[in-house]
C-alpha cells in the first residue's frame, strides 16, 4: 500500500446500496443512468445487411397484427394454458436478457434508473407508468405497481376474441418477472391485477417478492414448460411438497432439493424438457451429455417420474465408482459361493431395476470388459448373474449420462463403438450453467427457499454485488458448485440479513478480473469515514496484483481479506483496536482473523 491510501474491508462487506423511496420516480441521483436518450442511443438499424441491434443483442421489427395472428394461432392450436404458458417464458426470457444488457452496458449505473428505465417501452410492447415502488435491499424486499397503457397483447387479445374475465399480458407479465428479477438480484413475481381485455380501463401490474406474495406456486407453473411437473405431481401415491417462501420457517425440510424436480426458464433448459417430454412415454435409451454438475441425474429422475414406469424402480449407478473387478457383480449380480466371500445370492443393479429405470451416471468411464458384458445384456434383455448358470429376463429402461465426448472416445479405441450406438438412441444434451444464465435468479431463489428450510434459517436474499457477481460468475462446477454456494451462504449469513460475496466464496474460488472488479464495486465505490479516497480507485487493481505478486494471476475474495488485514496490523504496529477501527472491524474480528491466519501458517509449516 501507498502512503495514506487504504482499503476498508468494511468496504468490501458494506458497499451502499441503490435504494428509493416509495414512489420517488423523479429524482433520481444526479447522472443517474441510463435515460431513454441513453436506451435510444443502444438501437441501431441496419438495412444494408437486414439487421437491428439493441446493443449487442439482435432484434425484429415485426407487424403488430402478425404478432397478433402468431398469439391466435398457438392459443387455438395449443390450449390457452399452454400458450400463457409459452408466452409467460419468452417475456421472461426477454426481461432477463434486457437486464443483462443494461447492467453490461452501465454496469455503474443507479439501479432505479436501470429498474425504471423498461426497455419493453422502447420496444414498442407498451407503455409504463410506475404508481408506487418500492426496493429494500437490506431486507431484500421490493413492491411496485404500475401502469401499463396501449399494450399490444391487450389489444390483439381483444381483436381475436373481444373482452373475457382474465387478465390476458402474459409475455408482458413474464418479461417483468424476468427483468425484475435479473437486474434486482432475486425472485420477484409480477402478477397483472388488472386488464383493459377485462373492461378495465387500462392494464395494472403488482410486482413484489415472494415473501410479500404467499403462495407463488401458480405463478412459477407457467414458467416451467408445461407438463412436466404436472405429469410427475399427479402420479397416484406422490405428495406434492409446499411452497416455501423466501426466509419462510419450515414445517418440514426436504431430502432433496430438486424434489420438486427441474428448474428454469431458459431457452436451453426449455429444449431439454421438450426432449425428455417426448421421449416419456417411450422405453427408449437415452443418453445425457453435458459437463460435470450440469443436472444430468435429476434430468433422468424427472424423465423417470414422467414416464410409463413412474411406479416403478429408480436405480442410480455410478459407475466411476465402482472398482473394476466388481463391476459385473454390481450389475448383474451374484450367486452363493460363486466367489471366496459371496456367502448369500444378491440381485445387482438390473434386477433391482426391474419394472424401472437403470440410470448408467459417467459410463464412459467403464472397461472395455465391462462395455462388453453390458452391451449383451442391453441386446438381449437379459442377464446372468456371477457364477449363475441361468439366464434372468430383466424389463429395464435405461438411461446414461456422461461428460466425456463418446464418439472421440470410441475412435480413440477407449470406448466400444457398438456400445456406443447402442447408448446414442435418443441423445439429449445439457448445456452449462454459463450457457443458460437466464435460469440463475431462479434457481438462485430454488436453492436459497431449500436451504433456508433445511437450516431453520431466515435469510432475505441476496446483495446487489452478490447477485452481479453471481450473473458473471464461469460456473466451472455448474449448477452443483452455484447450489453449494448459496447453500454455504445460508450457513454464514446472519439471520433476517442478505447473502453476500464474502458469505459464499470461501474456499479460494478464484474470480477472474471483470468479477472482480464488480465484487469490490471499482468505479462505484462510496466513500465513507473509512474508506478509500477518490485518487485510489483507479489504482485499486494495481495495488491488488501487487498483494498477489503478478498481474497475470486471478485474485481470491480471501487472499484480498487477508491482505486487508495484515496490512491494517502492520500499520497500526500490533496494536489491534487501532487496526480494527482502520478497517471498520470490531477488535474481536480482528483477532479471530489474525488467530486462523497463524493457525494456516502453523498447519503450512507442519506440512513443509
Amino acid at each position: 500500500m501507498h502512503g495514506s491510501r487504504k482499503v476498508s474491508l468494511a468496504d468490501l462487506a458494506n458497499l451502499q446500496e441503490n435504494t428509493a423511496d416509495p414512489g420517488d420516480f423523479e429524482n433520481l441521483a444526479a447522472g443517474a443512468r441510463p435515460t431513454l436518450k441513453d436506451l435510444v442511443e443502444c438501437l441501431s438499424f441496419s438495412p444494408g445487411d437486414g439487421r437491428i441491434w439493441l446493443n449487442d443483442q439482435r432484434m425484429l421489427l415485426l407487424h403488430g397484427n402478425a404478432f397478433g395472428s402468431l398469439r391466435r394461432e398457438l392459443i387455438d392450436g395449443l390450449g390457452i394454458e399452454r400458450a400463457r404458458g409459452l408466452f409467460t417464458r419468452m417475456g421472461y426470457l426477454c426481461g432477463a436478457r434486457d437486464a443483462r444488457m443494461e447492467r453490461e452496458r452501465w454496469p455503474d449505473g443507479d439501479l432505479t434508473a436501470l429498474y425504471t428505465a423498461q426497455l419493453h417501452s422502447l420496444e414498442g410492447m407498451v407503455k409504463v407508468e410506475p404508481v408506487r415502488f418500492k426496493f429494500d435491499p437490506r431486507q431484500g424486499l421490493f413492491d411496485g405497481e404500475y401502469l401499463w397503457h396501449h399494450s399490444l397483447e391487450a389489444d390483439e387479445h381483444i381483436a381475436a376474441y373481444g373482452l373475457g374475465t382474465a387478465p390476458v399480458c402474459w409475455m408482458l407479465t413474464g418479461y417483468a418477472t424476468g427483468h425484475g428479477s435479473t437486474l434486482l438480484g432475486h425472485l420477484l413475481i409480477a402478477r397483472e391485477v388488472g386488464c383493459r381485455a377485462t373492461g378495465a380501463a387500462c392494464c395494472r401490474l403488482v410486482a413484489r417478492s415472494p415473501a410479500l406474495w404467499g403462495d407463488i406456486e401458480e405463478d412459477l407453473r407457467y414458467l416451467n414448460v408445461e407438463g412436466i411437473a404436472a405429469i410427475a405431481q399427479d402420479r397416484p401415491g406422490e405428495q406434492k411438497a409446499a411452497p416455501v417462501t423466501v426466509g419462510a420457517p419450515a414445517a418440514r425440510a426436504t431430502v432433496s432439493p430438486y424434489d420438486d424436480g427441474i428448474v428454469g426458464a431458459s431457452a436451453a433448459y426449455t429444449a431439454a424438457s421438450h426432449y425428455i417430454q417426448r421421449v416419456a412415454a417411450t422405453d427408449a435409451t437415452v443418453l445425457f451429455t453435458g459437463e460435470s454438475g450440469v443436472g444430468k441425474e435429476i434430468f433422468a429422475k424427472t424423465l423417470h417420474r414422467i414416464s410409463n414406469r413412474a411406479e416403478g424402480p429408480f436405480i442410480a449407478v455410478n459407475c466411476a465408482a465402482i472398482p473394476e473387478s466388481l463391476t459385473e457383480s454390481e450389475l448383474f449380480g451374484v450367486e452363493r459361493g460363486a466367489y471366496t466371500g459371496a456367502a448369500a445370492s444378491r440381485p445387482g443393479r438390473f434386477e433391482r431395476a426391474n419394472g424401472g429405470t437403470l440410470f448408467l451416471d459417467e459410463i464412459g468411464t467403464l472397461s472395455l470388459v465391462a462395455q462388453g458384458k453390458l452391451l449383451r445384456s442391453l441386446q438381449e434383455g437379459q442377464i446372468e448373474r456371477v457364477g449363475g448358470t441361468r439366464s434372468i429376463a430383466v424389463d429395464v429402461r435405461v438411461v446414461a449420462a456422461t461428460n466425456l465426448d463418446l464418439r472421440q472416445a470410441t475412435r480413440d479405441g477407449t470406448f466400444r463403438e457398438d456400445l456406443y450406438y447402442r447408448l446414442n438412441v435418443y441423445p439429449v444434451h445439457l448445456p452449462p450453467l454459463r450457457e443458460r444464465r437466464d435460469d440463475i435468479p431462479l434457481l438462485l431463489n430454488h436453492f436459497l427457499n431449500h436451504y433456508c428450510a433445511k437450516y431453520g434459517a431466515k435469510i432475505n436474499g441476496f446483495t446487489q454485488r452478490a447477485i452481479k457477481t453471481m450473473l458473471t460468475y464461469a460456473f466451472p462446477g455448474n449448477i452443483r458448485e452455484l447450489q453449494n454456494l448459496v447453500e454455504r451462504g445460508v450457513i454464514s449469513a446472519d439471520d433476517g440479513g442478505l447473502i453476500d460475496l464474502p458469505h459464499m466464496f470461501t474456499s479460494g474460488e478464484a474470480l477472474p478480473e471483470n468479477v472482480l472488479s464488480v465484487a469490490l464495486g471499482v468505479g462505484t465505490l462510496a466513500d465513507t469515514s473509512a474508506g478509500p479516497p477518490a485518487a485510489l480507485r483507479p489504482n485499486l487493481r494495481e495495488l491488488l496484483a501487487e498483494w498477489q505478486g503478478t498481474r497475470d494471476e486471478v485474485i481470491s475474495l480471501a487472499a484480498i481479506e487477508r491482505a486487508l488485514v495484515e496490512d491494517a496490523v502492520t500499520r497500526s504496529a500490533g496494536n489491534l483496536s487501532a487496526a480494527a477501527r482502520l478497517l471498520g472491524m470490531t477488535r474481536t474480528q480482528i483477532a479471530y482473523r489474525c488467530s486462523k491466519y497463524a493457525a494456516e501458517e502453523k498447519r503450512r509449516g507442519q506440512r513443509g
